[in-house]
């Protein structure tokens, strides 16, 4: 499991909650509304949610973030659950997830358990990584340990299915789609001085786990070199390859 440095995440890495406004709009959400916010991390789209009035829980599976959304937010209703074993005691109107479904295993018993939780008609708003997000940091990662022999050591924690693929896991998980959007955003690391590095960090630290601790800095700057033709700018501002799926699907 991964474990969240929470800190650095809301002061490096905040565009990920402020990215999340969009599909914020796409769940609209009214007064008196019950919802649930799946993979809350720290909290901020969660606030959002209640100052539209909402009822929300935020519902994440890091102790971390929830001390993090805590401190920042008492007034949010938190819940630590994993995502895969989501209950309610009452069905609930929506359940709204931003960038968190990518990171759980069995995408199914995800699907499932939101579905247990909706209402009929309830529904389901989401962005997730896509096919293909991050793959010239993927890329540059497994060059990069191919280069110093250490590329047996990684295994990928994501899920990034196609457009298609998430639309036939929904249907069947008792779901009716009514938007799918498959969004190209690269995204601007502005606050990650150490580049392509510093995304590792952050969202693959359970990868370099596995990577023997007196190796770690070589590969990271290696991964860097092999990166930056590809994932910094005109400008010299790294850009991350966020490739996104978005989707609205009402619970049948």
């Amino acid at each position: 499991m991964t474990t969240w440095d929470a800190v650095t995440y809301d002061s490096s890495f905040s565009f990920v909650a402020a990215l999340g406004s969009a599909v914020l709009e796409l769940l609209d959400p009214q007064p008196g509304e019950r919802v649930i916010d799946l993979g809350c991390g720290s909290g901020e789209l969660t606030a959002a949610i209640a100052r539209r009035g909402a009822d929300v829980v935020g519902v994440d599976s890091s102790p971390e973030m929830l001390a993090q959304a805590a401190e920042r937010f008492p007034h949010l209703r938190l819940l630590l659950a994993d995502g895969h074993e989501l209950h309610v005691e009452e069905p609930v109107d929506a359940v709204f997830s931003n960038a968190a479904l990518h990171w759980m295993r069995d995408p199914d018993a995800v699907l499932a358990a939101v579905r247990g939780a909706l209402r009929p008609g309830g529904r389901f708003v989401a962005e997730m990584g896509g096919a293909g997000n991050v793959g010239q940091l993927v890329a540059a990662l497994q060059a990069a340990a191919f280069r110093l022999d250490i590329e047996e050591h990684l295994e990928l924690p994501w899920y990034f299915p196609t457009p298609g693929e998430q639309a036939s896991r929904l249907e069947q998980a008792g779901f009716t789609v009514r938007l799918m959007h498959y969004v190209e955003r690269p995204t601007p690391l502005v606050d990650c001085t150490d580049g392509a590095a510093d995304w590792w960090r952050m969202f693959g630290a359970s990868v370099l786990e596995s990577v023997p601790a007196d190796r770690l800095d070589e590969l990271l700057t290696t991964v860097n070199e092999v990166a930056r033709p590809h994932l910094v700018d005109e400008v010299g501002t790294w850009v991350a390859d966020y490739v996104r799926l978005r989707f609205v699907a009402e619970a049948r």
